[in-house]
């Protein structure tokens, strides 16, 4: 977005401010930046140009989010289905599927109207009050929904940044940007005029923006954009301008409802034709045909969807992942592409030194121990200068630090050396400094050196400084070398500049430190004049290191067929670095924000499959990113903390949102919040989100083939010159204690062993696919088969026991198919029973409520059945298992065929 906005003319600026002298500007804004607006002509803008504030367009209302959730074919036909039941007179079946239905809607709209918050989350960062000159230089405190574009506003240490402004004063100025850009640390700011018209949001170092906050230093600033107008505007407008997509669950479950409701029809014609050319009663044949057209929906799945994922978000919470949209719990294990931010998620956020580099050589820190015999040698001096040129306090642990993260770093490396900063601080008292600021980009303390060390310094007071390492050597005459300071040759000043701009392209930031020995004791106000004549004593290596377990998380991403993409507002160089030491790309090309904007979609859709690293990047870039790769097929997770990243984090398939740096914009935007900020969770939370998916498959599996069994039964009966098979009523009773408890125990299934050691599931997978529907309609028929056999071998025209006969077994085979779908490839005695000990709880209860139907004398009235004989009920305990070791030998000849494929590759 262009840093322009109209004058309070009307007339729109040719180039971005931040490029532009402020003399320019506010000629253009008609201020005096001394004087600041008349309270007249503030008005008078005001009305002009609105009021400073985000404004909420396009919102859902809550009334149509609710009716919203009844208009999914899958809902639709299962209100039809509650309906038919009602009809028939099954009261109870009807009102299961509505409370179903209803508490469905509910959760629902739960989700989606949290979905609609991100836009308020925004507005709480906007400012209550602000300082501002006005009416020839008196300082006022004004509403921040009333600043104007022309407005003088005053900023210091606390203020938050009330609108976008293009700095003219400041005074070591620091902004913390983290929310908008993502930088980690506060940014340095100035006032002169910058070059580069493409320069992203976090390297317009002369302005601020609405939504940051001033950690240091104080500064002036004349506002240019408003409202709508401000950066975060437009990062409000994108959110807005996002439609969001159906998860892959959602599509899937949306397919299965039109082919249900297509099956459902076929069913109740065939069936019902069927009995009429046999002869059946009219009646009878109707309601048995729409008991069987209601049987072959399976109700319970939007409760086994809701349970499964609900299970799933608390099994997360344990693995700290907050579910707050709980979709985005099955979307996780579709996923084909993470985009992570880096500070924080891949990194530690935090600066720790790793090396020093002086005239003896570069020393990884971690090895350096020093040692009192070593105090004439320039790692000791080093170590030494940058822990007493530092204003941080260091505590027992890394919670009890105090100071600046860089300050910290140079402590604790100096402390680990062996040279403790309090220690240090006693023996060199600090008697005067010149503190950093970002026009010298160095900082300067003075100190009175200890008795035994003035030798080796040459005096008894000495500055100390420490900066930016091309500024110290322009200011540099001598180098300390391992036997002492000599004169900085061109020669000693080539080599120096080599090794500073070597450590630089390794993606490291460089510090330099330096000392001076003085003739006497300076007052503050003269210390910046003794920066010069300095030695130079070497360079310390800063990196934010990457957390430990991101490699192996990152490799765990690789075996599962999904690939890793780093997305940083940070320096290329950094993330080239960063992404090579945990094996996200090659180390090869990098992309940056402004590359990002000379390409056009068909470069970056060239571009994205081949680059994993993207570095200085925009809101608007990383949306790019995420269409174009969704526009690819791909399944997207996007990660992030800062408001800049809400629009890429609504836009994703799933947005990750950070739980301990994240913004609370960015945690309404996404689906889940990290509660550790860490890579690797990540990858733990897509293993539930694969079982989870897995589940829900099992669940289809195990209710589709019954209903397919119990469908078989009802069409094949006229081949073994059988009647009706089955009452309306036994219909209606398999349906509901067979989805029931041993369905929703599918839910509780552990992850199988090689859930993260496959590729994803394509997106646009049919439900029924990789073999279910085979598995449907061949296993439904053997289970007809063997139902049918059982009641032709006790068929008696005059005692209906066979008909009782066909019901058990149909419904005990059922349970023997429950507990074989617990894996598609391992052998249920390889499980083990009791590692779902909710199901076989469920199978024991539905057997007895079986039992009970045929036993016990009202319901053997209400169902038609009759008891069976010792004998026939272990007949038909025998013959309900054949299903199960059907689909275990299933399994063991697929199990061989993988073997076999493994042996020959």
């Amino acid at each position: 977005m262009s840093t322009t906005t109209p004058g309070p003319a009307g007339l729109e600026s040719s180039r971005p401010f931040h490029t532009r002298e402020v003399p320019a500007i506010v000629d253009e804004l008609d201020v005096d930046p001394r004087a600041g607006l008349a309270t007249v002509e503030a008005s008078r803008r005001l009305e002009q140009v609105g009021r400073n504030e985000l404004v909420e367009t396009g919102g859902t209302p809550p009334w149509q989010i609710f009716f919203n959730q009844f208009t999914d074919t899958m809902v639709i036909v299962l209100v039809v289905a509650a309906a038919i039941a009602a009809a028939i007179g099954d009261v109870k079946d009807a009102i299961v599927i509505l409370v179903i239905v209803i508490l469905n809607a509910v959760l629902g709209f739960v989700q989606e109207y949290r979905a609609e918050r991100a836009i308020q989350a925004l507005k709480l960062l906007a400012v209550p009050s602000v300082r501002v000159r006005r009416d020839g230089g008196m300082v006022a405190d004004v509403p921040a929904v009333d600043i104007v574009p022309g407005d003088v506003v005053l900023l210091e240490a606390g203020s938050a940044v009330p609108a976008d402004a293009r700095l003219f004063e400041a005074t070591s100025l620091q902004v913390a940007e983290a929310a908008l850009t993502g930088e980690a640390y506060a940014v340095d700011k100035t006032t002169g005029a910058l070059s580069d018209e493409n320069l992203n949001v976090g390297d317009r170092r002369n302005m601020v923006y609405m939504g940051t906050s001033v950690t240091h230093g104080k500064g002036a600033a004349v506002v240019v954009a408003t409202g709508m107008g401000t950066e975060l505007g437009h990062i409000a407008t994108l959110i807005q301008a996002i439609d969001r997509s159906a998860t892959p669950l959602q599509r899937r479950m949306a397919q299965l409802g039109k082919g249900l409701a297509i099956a459902a029809l076929g069913i109740v014609a065939v069936v019902f034709v069927l009995g009429l050319v046999r002869g059946e009663e009219l009646r009878e044949m109707f309601l048995t045909a729409i008991a069987l057209a209601v049987a072959a929906v399976p109700e319970g799945l939007p409760a086994v969807v809701t349970i499964a994922l609900s299970l799933g978000a608390q099994r997360m919470l344990k693995r700290e992942v907050l579910i707050r949209k709980l979709p985005a719990v099955e979307t996780l294990g579709s996923v084909t592409v993470i985009c992570s931010d880096k500070t924080g998620t891949i990194t530690q956020n935090r600066m720790v030194a790793t090396e020093l580099a002086t005239q003896s050589g570069v020393e990884n820190l971690v090895d350096v121990e020093v040692a009192e015999a070593d105090r004439e040698k320039p790692t000791w001096l080093a170590l030494a200068g940058v822990a007493l040129c530092n204003d941080s306090v260091l505590g027992q642990g890394p919670v009890d630090h105090v100071g600046d993260p860089t300050e910290l770093a140079l402590a604790v490396a100096a402390q680990d050396a062996g040279l403790a900063k309090a220690a240090l601080d006693e023996q060199w008292p600090r008697i005067a400094e010149a503190p950093f600021t970002s026009e010298r980009k160095r900082m300067t303390t003075v100190h009175e050196v200890p008795d035994q060390m003035q030798p080796v310094v040459g005096s008894r007071w000495v500055a100390m400084t420490k900066g930016a390492p091309d500024g110290l050597l322009d200011l540099a005459e001598s180098i300390w070398l391992e036997s002492g300071p000599t004169n900085l040759t061109a020669e000693l000043r080539a080599a120096t500049e080599q090794t500073n701009a070597d450590l630089a392209d390794a993606g490291r930031r460089v510090l330099g430190v330096a000392l001076r020995p003085l003739d006497r004791p300076p007052a503050d106000e003269e210390v910046e004049a003794l920066e010069d004549g300095l030695t130079l004593l070497g360079v310390i290596t800063m990196v934010d290191p990457p957390r430990p377990e991101v490699p192996d998380a990152v490799r765990a991403c690789r075996r599962a067929g999904i690939r890793p993409i780093m997305i940083t507002g940070d320096h290329p160089l950094t993330a080239r670095r960063i992404a090579a030491d945990v094996g996200i790309g090659d180390g090869g090309r990098v992309i940056t924000g402004a590359e990002l904007n000379e390409m056009d979609d068909a470069q970056l859709a060239e571009a994205v499959p081949e680059v994993s690293v993207f570095a200085r990047v925009s809101p608007e870039h990383k949306l790019r990113i995420v269409s174009e790769l969704q526009d690819q097929g791909q399944v997207v997770a996007m990660t992030g903390d800062g408001v800049n990243d809400a629009p890429a984090l609504r836009k994703a398939d799933i947005g990750v949102a950070m739980g301990i740096t994240g913004t609370d914009v960015s945690k309404e935007a996404g689906g889940m919040v990290l509660l550790d900020d860490n890579f690797a969770t990540i990858v733990k939370a897509v293993r539930e989100g694969r079982t989870i998916y897995d589940n829900i498959r099992k669940f289809i599996k195990y209710t589709m083939t019954s209903n397919s069994g119990e469908i078989y039964t009802m069409l094949l009966a006229p081949l073994f010159a059988l009647p009706l098979p089955l009452t309306a009523i036994q219909i209606l009773w398999i349906n509901l204690v067979t989805d029931g408890l041993p369905g929703l125990a599918l839910s509780f299934e552990p992850s199988e062993k090689n859930v993260m050691d496959r590729e994803p599931y394509a997106p646009n997978e049919n439900i029924f696919g990789r073999g279910m529907a085979r598995h449907i309609l061949w296993v439904g028929l053997v289970m007809g088969l063997v139902s049918l056999l059982s009641g032709v071998f006790f068929y008696n025209a005059d005692n209906i026991a066979w008909q009782t006969m066909i019901f058990t077994v149909l419904t005990l085979s059922q349970m023997g198919q429950a507990m074989s779908v617990r894996s598609d490839h391992e052998s249920l005695f390889t499980l083990g029973l009791r590692s779902n000990k909710p199901l076989l709880g469920a199978v024991l209860v539905t057997l007895a409520l079986q039992l009970m139907v045929i036993y016990w004398g009202p319901l053997q009235r209400v169902f038609n059945t009759k008891p069976l004989t010792a004998g026939e009920l272990g007949f038909a305990l025998a013959a309900a298992t054949i299903v199960f070791w059907v689909v275990e030998l299933e399994k063991l000849i697929r199990r061989r065929r993988a073997r076999h494929r493994t042996v020959a590759t």
